[in-house]
Protein backbone atom coordinates (compact mmCIF):
# COMPACT_ATOMS: atom_id res chain seq x y z
CA UNK A 1 0.00 0.00 0.00
CA UNK A 2 2.85 2.23 0.92
CA UNK A 3 4.59 1.83 -2.16
CA UNK A 4 1.47 2.25 -4.01
CA UNK A 5 1.25 5.29 -2.89
CA UNK A 6 4.29 6.26 -3.42
CA UNK A 7 4.43 5.62 -7.20
CA UNK A 8 1.32 7.70 -7.26
CA UNK A 9 2.78 10.85 -5.80
CA UNK A 10 6.15 10.36 -8.30
CA UNK A 11 4.00 10.26 -11.12
CA UNK A 12 2.00 12.84 -10.08
CA UNK A 13 5.15 15.18 -9.23
CA UNK A 14 6.29 13.87 -12.52
CA UNK A 15 3.50 15.18 -14.46
CA UNK A 16 3.22 18.43 -12.61
CA UNK A 17 6.90 18.88 -13.90
CA UNK A 18 6.40 18.22 -17.56
CA UNK A 19 3.31 20.82 -17.54
CA UNK A 20 5.56 23.22 -16.03
CA UNK A 21 8.23 22.68 -18.93
CA UNK A 22 6.01 22.54 -21.33
CA UNK A 23 3.95 25.91 -20.21
CA UNK A 24 7.65 27.89 -19.66
CA UNK A 25 8.58 26.85 -23.26
CA UNK A 26 5.21 28.21 -24.75
CA UNK A 27 5.52 31.40 -22.34
CA UNK A 28 8.79 31.80 -23.89
CA UNK A 29 7.89 31.22 -27.73
CA UNK A 30 4.37 33.46 -26.95
CA UNK A 31 6.97 36.18 -25.59
CA UNK A 32 9.37 36.10 -28.36
CA UNK A 33 6.58 36.77 -30.99
CA UNK A 34 5.17 39.87 -28.52
CA UNK A 35 8.01 41.70 -27.80
CA UNK A 36 10.08 40.45 -31.04
CA UNK A 37 7.69 42.40 -33.54
CA UNK A 38 6.19 45.73 -31.69
CA UNK A 39 2.59 46.06 -32.55
CA UNK A 40 1.92 48.89 -35.06
CA UNK A 41 0.58 52.05 -34.01
CA UNK A 42 -2.62 52.00 -35.21
CA UNK A 43 -3.44 48.87 -33.12
CA UNK A 44 -3.11 50.85 -30.14
CA UNK A 45 -6.49 52.22 -30.90
CA UNK A 46 -10.28 51.54 -29.95
CA UNK A 47 -11.03 53.79 -33.36
CA UNK A 48 -12.06 52.63 -36.35
CA UNK A 49 -9.79 54.26 -38.64
CA UNK A 50 -10.39 54.29 -42.39
CA UNK A 51 -6.88 54.82 -44.65
CA UNK A 52 -7.45 57.49 -47.29
CA UNK A 53 -6.00 57.69 -50.52
CA UNK A 54 -5.78 53.58 -50.75
CA UNK A 55 -4.04 52.26 -47.59
CA UNK A 56 -0.73 54.04 -45.81
CA UNK A 57 0.54 56.24 -48.32
CA UNK A 58 3.75 57.82 -48.07
CA UNK A 59 7.55 58.58 -50.29
CA UNK A 60 8.05 54.18 -50.43
CA UNK A 61 3.90 53.26 -51.27
CA UNK A 62 1.95 55.11 -54.43
CA UNK A 63 -1.99 55.85 -53.35
CA UNK A 64 -4.07 53.05 -54.17
CA UNK A 65 -1.28 50.56 -54.12
CA UNK A 66 -0.60 46.93 -52.76
CA UNK A 67 1.82 48.29 -50.79
CA UNK A 68 -0.19 50.72 -49.50
CA UNK A 69 -3.22 48.55 -48.97
CA UNK A 70 -0.86 45.88 -47.18
CA UNK A 71 0.76 48.58 -44.64
CA UNK A 72 -2.88 49.45 -43.83
CA UNK A 73 -3.76 45.99 -42.98
CA UNK A 74 -0.36 45.49 -40.66
CA UNK A 75 -0.78 48.70 -39.40
CA UNK A 76 -4.49 47.86 -38.18
CA UNK A 77 -7.08 49.97 -39.90
CA UNK A 78 -10.43 48.51 -39.86
CA UNK A 79 -11.20 49.76 -43.56
CA UNK A 80 -9.44 51.35 -46.57
CA UNK A 81 -11.06 53.80 -49.13
CA UNK A 82 -10.13 53.08 -52.91
CA UNK A 83 -10.93 55.48 -55.63
CA UNK A 84 -12.46 53.51 -58.66
CA UNK A 85 -11.88 54.49 -62.07
CA UNK A 86 -13.15 53.24 -65.64
CA UNK A 87 -10.82 52.68 -68.11
CA UNK A 88 -10.94 52.96 -72.29
CA UNK A 89 -12.22 49.17 -72.47
CA UNK A 90 -14.23 49.14 -69.59
CA UNK A 91 -12.12 47.48 -67.16
CA UNK A 92 -12.60 48.81 -63.30
CA UNK A 93 -9.43 50.01 -61.71
CA UNK A 94 -8.20 51.56 -58.36
CA UNK A 95 -6.85 55.15 -59.40
CA UNK A 96 -6.86 58.77 -57.57
CA UNK A 97 -6.59 61.22 -60.73
CA UNK A 98 -8.36 61.30 -63.82
CA UNK A 99 -4.50 61.12 -65.07
CA UNK A 100 -1.38 58.90 -64.61
CA UNK A 101 0.71 62.11 -64.50
CA UNK A 102 1.40 62.18 -60.76
CA UNK A 103 2.73 58.62 -60.39
CA UNK A 104 3.43 57.23 -63.40
CA UNK A 105 4.61 60.56 -65.47
CA UNK A 106 1.89 60.38 -68.10
CA UNK A 107 -0.19 63.21 -68.75
CA UNK A 108 -2.89 60.48 -70.20
CA UNK A 109 -6.43 60.27 -68.68
CA UNK A 110 -7.54 56.95 -67.15
CA UNK A 111 -10.35 56.56 -69.46
CA UNK A 112 -8.08 57.75 -72.70
CA UNK A 113 -6.29 54.53 -72.16
CA UNK A 114 -6.68 50.63 -72.22
CA UNK A 115 -5.87 48.37 -69.79
CA UNK A 116 -3.37 46.50 -71.12
CA UNK A 117 -1.61 49.74 -71.84
CA UNK A 118 -2.52 50.90 -68.16
CA UNK A 119 -1.14 47.42 -66.68
CA UNK A 120 2.36 48.13 -68.06
CA UNK A 121 3.12 51.30 -66.09
CA UNK A 122 5.22 51.68 -62.81
CA UNK A 123 5.18 53.95 -60.39
CA UNK A 124 8.21 56.51 -59.20
CA UNK A 125 7.83 54.00 -56.24
CA UNK A 126 7.86 50.81 -57.86
CA UNK A 127 4.15 49.85 -58.12
CA UNK A 128 1.41 49.21 -60.60
CA UNK A 129 -2.08 49.94 -61.12
CA UNK A 130 -4.56 47.61 -59.55
CA UNK A 131 -7.81 45.91 -60.96
CA UNK A 132 -10.42 46.55 -58.75
CA UNK A 133 -10.88 43.13 -58.79
CA UNK A 134 -7.21 42.54 -57.46
CA UNK A 135 -7.36 45.01 -54.59
CA UNK A 136 -11.01 43.45 -53.45
CA UNK A 137 -9.28 40.02 -53.78
CA UNK A 138 -6.43 40.97 -51.48
CA UNK A 139 -8.82 43.16 -48.94
CA UNK A 140 -11.18 39.88 -48.76
CA UNK A 141 -10.93 38.90 -44.75
CA UNK A 142 -8.14 41.24 -44.06
CA UNK A 143 -9.81 44.86 -44.14
CA UNK A 144 -13.23 46.47 -45.53
CA UNK A 145 -13.35 48.63 -47.95
CA UNK A 146 -14.86 52.56 -48.65
CA UNK A 147 -15.11 52.99 -52.24
CA UNK A 148 -14.52 56.66 -54.11
CA UNK A 149 -17.15 56.23 -56.91
CA UNK A 150 -15.07 58.47 -59.66
CA UNK A 151 -17.27 57.62 -62.72
CA UNK A 152 -19.04 59.85 -64.48
CA UNK A 153 -22.79 58.55 -65.80
CA UNK A 154 -24.89 55.50 -64.25
CA UNK A 155 -24.44 52.80 -66.00
CA UNK A 156 -25.88 50.62 -64.35
CA UNK A 157 -25.14 47.35 -65.84
CA UNK A 158 -21.58 48.66 -65.21
CA UNK A 159 -22.26 49.18 -61.72
CA UNK A 160 -23.89 46.29 -61.20
CA UNK A 161 -20.70 44.37 -61.28
CA UNK A 162 -19.30 46.36 -58.81
CA UNK A 163 -21.81 45.39 -56.20
CA UNK A 164 -21.41 41.64 -57.86
CA UNK A 165 -17.38 41.90 -56.89
CA UNK A 166 -18.12 43.13 -53.38
CA UNK A 167 -20.24 40.05 -52.60
CA UNK A 168 -18.45 37.66 -54.32
CA UNK A 169 -15.67 39.04 -51.94
CA UNK A 170 -17.42 39.36 -49.32
CA UNK A 171 -16.87 43.01 -48.86
CA UNK A 172 -20.74 44.32 -49.06
CA UNK A 173 -22.13 44.09 -46.15
CA UNK A 174 -19.61 46.24 -44.01
CA UNK A 175 -18.37 48.62 -47.44
CA UNK A 176 -19.16 52.29 -47.76
CA UNK A 177 -19.31 54.70 -50.50
CA UNK A 178 -18.54 58.06 -51.64
CA UNK A 179 -21.05 58.33 -54.60
CA UNK A 180 -22.02 60.73 -57.34
CA UNK A 181 -25.47 62.42 -57.78
CA UNK A 182 -25.93 60.47 -60.84
CA UNK A 183 -25.25 57.01 -59.36
CA UNK A 184 -27.02 57.67 -56.08
CA UNK A 185 -30.75 55.78 -57.24
CA UNK A 186 -28.50 52.71 -57.89
CA UNK A 187 -26.71 52.42 -55.20
CA UNK A 188 -29.18 53.28 -52.65
CA UNK A 189 -30.06 49.74 -50.15
CA UNK A 190 -26.69 48.29 -52.26
CA UNK A 191 -24.34 50.11 -50.65
CA UNK A 192 -23.89 52.45 -47.72
CA UNK A 193 -23.98 55.89 -48.95
CA UNK A 194 -22.06 59.19 -47.51
CA UNK A 195 -24.36 62.16 -46.96
CA UNK A 196 -24.69 65.34 -45.17
CA UNK A 197 -27.25 66.03 -42.38
CA UNK A 198 -29.16 67.70 -44.94
CA UNK A 199 -29.15 65.71 -47.34
CA UNK A 200 -30.39 62.44 -44.95
CA UNK A 201 -32.96 64.95 -43.35
CA UNK A 202 -34.62 64.85 -46.65
CA UNK A 203 -34.09 61.25 -47.37
CA UNK A 204 -35.93 60.68 -44.39
CA UNK A 205 -39.19 62.28 -45.80
CA UNK A 206 -38.91 59.91 -48.68
CA UNK A 207 -40.82 56.85 -48.81
CA UNK A 208 -38.45 53.75 -48.25
CA UNK A 209 -36.27 55.43 -46.44
CA UNK A 210 -33.78 52.90 -44.08
CA UNK A 211 -30.51 54.57 -42.23
CA UNK A 212 -28.44 51.32 -42.69
CA UNK A 213 -28.59 52.32 -46.15
CA UNK A 214 -26.32 55.91 -45.69
CA UNK A 215 -23.62 57.60 -43.33
CA UNK A 216 -23.67 60.90 -42.41
CA UNK A 217 -19.61 61.79 -43.54
CA UNK A 218 -17.86 65.33 -43.31
CA UNK A 219 -14.91 67.22 -41.50
CA UNK A 220 -17.18 69.75 -39.90
CA UNK A 221 -19.53 67.61 -37.80
CA UNK A 222 -20.40 68.93 -34.92
CA UNK A 223 -21.27 66.80 -31.01
CA UNK A 224 -24.86 67.82 -31.83
CA UNK A 225 -24.21 66.04 -35.34
CA UNK A 226 -22.99 62.96 -33.66
CA UNK A 227 -25.50 62.95 -30.73
CA UNK A 228 -28.43 63.05 -34.00
CA UNK A 229 -27.06 60.32 -36.13
CA UNK A 230 -27.25 58.24 -33.04
CA UNK A 231 -30.62 58.93 -31.94
CA UNK A 232 -31.10 58.15 -35.85
CA UNK A 233 -29.39 54.84 -35.81
CA UNK A 234 -27.28 56.71 -38.88
CA UNK A 235 -23.28 55.43 -39.00
CA UNK A 236 -21.13 59.27 -38.12
CA UNK A 237 -17.53 59.19 -40.28
CA UNK A 238 -15.26 62.09 -39.51
CA UNK A 239 -12.40 63.26 -41.86
CA UNK A 240 -9.10 64.26 -41.41
CA UNK A 241 -7.55 64.33 -44.92
CA UNK A 242 -4.27 66.39 -46.15
CA UNK A 243 -5.87 68.38 -48.68
CA UNK A 244 -7.85 70.32 -46.14
CA UNK A 245 -4.33 71.36 -44.71
CA UNK A 246 -1.87 71.69 -48.18
CA UNK A 247 -1.82 75.68 -48.04
CA UNK A 248 -1.48 76.66 -44.03
CA UNK A 249 1.43 77.12 -42.57
CA UNK A 250 1.31 74.76 -39.94
CA UNK A 251 -0.74 71.63 -41.61
CA UNK A 252 0.26 69.12 -38.48
CA UNK A 253 -1.11 71.07 -35.95
CA UNK A 254 -4.22 72.28 -37.68
CA UNK A 255 -4.93 68.66 -38.28
CA UNK A 256 -4.32 67.26 -34.86
CA UNK A 257 -7.15 70.27 -33.92
CA UNK A 258 -9.62 68.60 -36.12
CA UNK A 259 -8.97 65.12 -35.05
CA UNK A 260 -9.18 66.38 -31.33
CA UNK A 261 -12.63 68.43 -32.34
CA UNK A 262 -13.81 65.39 -33.90
CA UNK A 263 -13.45 62.85 -31.24
CA UNK A 264 -14.49 65.74 -28.26
CA UNK A 265 -17.94 65.14 -30.57
CA UNK A 266 -17.69 61.97 -29.60
CA UNK A 267 -16.85 60.56 -32.95
CA UNK A 268 -15.85 56.93 -33.43
CA UNK A 269 -15.19 56.37 -36.85
CA UNK A 270 -12.63 58.20 -38.73
CA UNK A 271 -11.36 58.63 -42.41
CA UNK A 272 -7.82 59.45 -41.89
CA UNK A 273 -4.49 60.01 -44.32
CA UNK A 274 -2.14 58.22 -42.40
CA UNK A 275 0.59 60.86 -41.56
CA UNK A 276 -2.73 61.79 -39.15
CA UNK A 277 -2.59 58.13 -37.52
CA UNK A 278 -0.11 59.75 -33.96
CA UNK A 279 -3.33 61.69 -33.23
CA UNK A 280 -5.84 58.53 -33.05
CA UNK A 281 -3.42 56.83 -30.37
CA UNK A 282 -4.54 55.39 -27.24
Amino acid sequence: MITTVYHIQKSMLTNKIIYLSVYVIITSITSLVSFGQPPSPAKYTSYYLIAHRGGVVDSNRAENSLPAIEAAVERGYKMVEIDLRLTKDSVLIIHHDKNFKRYFGLDKEVSEMNWEDIRKLKSNTGSRVLKFEEALQYCSGKIEVMIDNKIKGNDTALFGSVIALLKKYKLDKAALMIGTDESTEFFTGKIKLSCTRKQLEENMQKPGYNPLHYYLFGNELTRDDAEWARRNSILAVGVVNAWRYMRLANPAAEAEKDAQRLKNAGLTHFQIDSEFEQFFRQ
